[in-house]
């Protein structure tokens, strides 16, 4: 290595013969040491939303989804969610999460999704709330997704929007 430049040399071959730069050079990733950090009280505040028809929201509203009911479906998917970060998205630690909540806000024309999400730990809880806000959205989709097709199967209307953490506190350490 020179000036901090990685030379991938191919087995086989020599420093001074040409081979061809890797189309996606080896990843370089590992998990951060958080082992000495102290644990503190974390919270997180995360939301985002969906646009759907109008004539959906009715659907929702009334309880009238052939698959059930789409925002008991998409607390129970979030919660599940917030608590599986770790399994997903490979830096996240296991997190021991004290708390979390989801609540919905339901407009004419969109569903408003916030999570909560509260540790005692080494580590920032916004990736399990921006996490939990994300499946609680994609849950709702796909249990509309028969009544917001069109008729060549797209989805014209619906569109998830603004996921971002509105919050982020930690107590000082003890």
């Amino acid at each position: 290595m020179e000036d901090g430049v990685l030379e991938v040399v191919e087995e086989g071959k020599g420093r001074d013969e040409e081979i061809a730069p890797p189309a996606f050079p080896r990843a370089m990733a590992k998990m951060v040491d958080i082992g000495v950090k102290p644990d503190v009280r974390r919270r997180a505040v995360a939301e985002g939303s969906i646009r759907l028809k109008a004539s959906t929201i009715q659907a929702i509203r009334r309880g009238r989804l052939e698959k059930g009911d789409a925002l008991a479906t998409a607390e129970v998917a979030a919660l599940h969610a917030m608590k599986t970060v770790w399994q997903v998205l490979p830096h996240c630690h296991p997190i021991p999460i004290t708390a979390s909540s989801v609540i919905f806000d339901v407009h004419e024309d969109r569903i408003g999704v916030r999570t909560t999400v509260e540790a005692t730990y080494k580590t920032g809880v916004e990736m399990e709330a921006l996490y939990g806000v994300t499946v609680a959205l994609l849950t709702v989709w796909d249990m509309v997704k028969s009544i917001e097709k069109d008729p060549k199967g797209g989805y014209p209307s619906a569109r998830i929007e603004d996921v971002r953490v509105v919050e982020k506190t930690k107590s000082p350490p003890r």
